[in-house]
């Protein structure tokens, strides 16, 4: 069925029904338009959202960033600013699949239709003219036949008049001849124009307006099976993000998943041990019998408090807590902060001069490298004096050498401080050529040329006395076993990785630094954190 056959006289229904179905594109079109707008201020909102509560760089070496839960947060931030991209890009496709595409495809129907109405109103106009041309031919031929009935009538009154003359008559039935020849002509004429007039009809109702009518019919189908795929499109676009989105939100379940309470428990005792002995029983100071009031030796080396230790006035009590209603100032919870660290209790002090070392052990390794670079280039100059001057390097080299100097003199300082600290410098196991690949780095002399003699390292004698540690320990036997009740990465120098609930071997108890040395059934020995296991030593 089509609209030429069933609707032919139906112009007015056709032209109304094709310009909605226009409006309704239009409508669509808009909706989608302010659905993107509603994504890209949702995926910004996101965000800023993101942004707003992510940790910033100062804020990263916080001790709590360590915390799991933390580390999952800034998880959870990050898959937020990744949902939100995807957000982004729904609005985008959204707007480049359906709303420009759909504008464009609109336009062309609109002038389509504009053709297809503009010959159908060509057609009317068309068979207007011939109908006004037909009721002419009509109204001219019923005139000029009345006028021959008349002429007729008149002629044959005057031929019956006795009193009208032979030329009266004659003349009265010239002027019917006439008149009959004209209203002939005239009825020939409506004819022909009735002929085309009905002619003109037939194609009008029987070809053209039909094939107008269904041509409009196509458009408006396509216009629909258009708006069809613009209606797909809405929900496929966001169909194909979703794999995405779905990780996104896997990621968050993970995030909240890999929080370990007790790893996070164990992390804020490793940043927070002081180190410190629990305050002996305080002594009972007999008045009566005149005991001096002074330190007494029969404390037996009772260990200090806390505060005692940090300065605090001693006849106060040790408070745990601090009191209601009083205002704690920076100045009385921070201590003046050292170079040695010494402001710190003793366990973090530990943890810090051993942080401090390896970063002055990686600067001094970096100025080696660069130092034997230095030397190897200036030796390419030498041989190839085209590729350079070794002089122009010079500077560089005493430079290098100065960095050097003062490095180790570093690494000597915060070794003394950290043996001063009870320190092992068990995350701390260099070798000899940690600053010489060839057993002994050849410094060079300000002036660029090679020192004949190496000058003894200490910092390399230090280290070395770990290695040799290692090697006089290696056949020491075992004084008990451990399990591990926590993973441990083993990430440091001198550390050794375990996983949860494997048994090693207890080579060196903990010695109070919260270190224990242990040895795997194949040999590899390191220190591990007293507190990630259960101890059995042998007796």
């Amino acid at each position: 069925m089509d609209w030429g056959t069933e609707l032919w006289d139906q112009y007015d229904i056709i032209e109304k029904h094709t310009q909605s179905g226009l409006e309704l594109v239009e409508k669509y079109v808009k909706f989608v338009k302010e659905r993107t707008e509603i994504e890209q201020n949702y995926a910004k909102q996101l965000r800023n959202l993101s942004k707003k509560f992510n940790l910033k760089r100062s804020n990263k070496d916080e001790p709590e960033c360590r915390l799991s839960s933390y580390q999952s947060f800034s998880d959870i931030l990050n898959e937020m600013n990744d949902y939100a991209g995807q957000r982004e890009l729904i609005a985008e496709n959204m707007m480049m699949n359906i709303c420009i595409d759909l504008t464009k495809y609109l336009q062309e129907l609109k002038q389509e239709r504009k053709t297809y109405l503009m010959e159908a109103k060509k057609a009317q106009q068309s068979m207007e003219s011939t109908y006004k041309q037909l009721d002419s031919s009509k109204k001219r031929f019923e005139r000029e036949w009345r006028e021959a009935e008349r002429a007729a009538q008149y002629a044959e009154k005057t031929d019956q008049d006795i009193n009208a003359t032979k030329a009266d008559v004659e003349k009265a039935k010239q002027q019917a001849h006439l008149r009959a020849h004209v209203a002939e002509e005239c009825k020939n004429d409506y004819a022909a124009q009735l002929q085309k007039y009905n002619k003109e009809q037939s194609q009008f109702y029987f070809n053209d307006m039909p094939l107008i009518f269904n041509n409009l019919q196509d458009l408006d189908e396509r216009r629909v099976r258009k708006i069809a795929q613009g209606y797909i499109l809405f929900s496929d676009t966001e169909k194909h993000v979703m794999p995405i989105i779905g990780k996104c939100l896997e990621g968050i379940t993970k995030a909240g998943t890999n929080i370990n309470e007790k790893n996070d428990s164990m992390v804020v005792i490793e940043q927070n041990k002081s180190g410190f002995e629990r305050p002996g029983d305080v002594e009972f100071e007999d008045y009566s019998q005149g005991i001096n009031r002074a330190s007494s030796d029969s404390s037996l080396g009772t260990p200090k408090g806390p505060l005692d230790l940090l300065g605090k006035n001693k006849s106060k009590k040790i408070w745990l807590f601090s009191k209601r209603g009083k205002r704690v100032t920076p100045e009385r919870i921070m201590p003046t902060v050292t170079e040695d660290f010494s402001h710190l209790p003793p366990e973090q002090r530990r943890k810090r001069l051993q942080q401090k070392l390896e970063e002055v052990c990686k600067e001094l390794q970096k100025e080696v490298d660069q130092s034997e670079a230095l030397g190897k280039m200036k030796d390419v100059y030498e041989k190839n004096p085209q590729m350079g001057d070794p002089a122009s390097l010079a500077s560089q080299i005493s430079q290098t050498s100065q960095n050097i100097e003062r490095l180790r003199g570093e690494v000597n300082k915060y070794e003394t401080w950290l043996a001063e600290a009870g320190g092992r410098g068990e995350t701390l196991r260099y070798k000899p050529h940690m600053f010489n690949n060839n057993g002994a780095h050849d410094l060079q002399s300000p002036d660029g040329a090679h020192s004949d003699e190496s000058t003894p390292d200490p910092s390399q004698a230090i280290y070395a006395e770990f290695d040799d540690d290692f090697e006089d320990d290696e056949l020491t036997a075992a004084i008990g076993n451990c399990t591990a009740m926590y993973n441990f990465p083993g990430a440091s120098e001198g550390t050794i990785s375990m996983s949860e609930g494997e048994v090693l071997a207890v080579v060196e108890e903990d010695k109070g630094d919260g270190w224990t040395r242990v040895r795997r059934n194949n040999g590899d020995e390191g220190y591990i954190p007293t507190s990630y296991v259960s101890l059995s030593l042998n007796k």
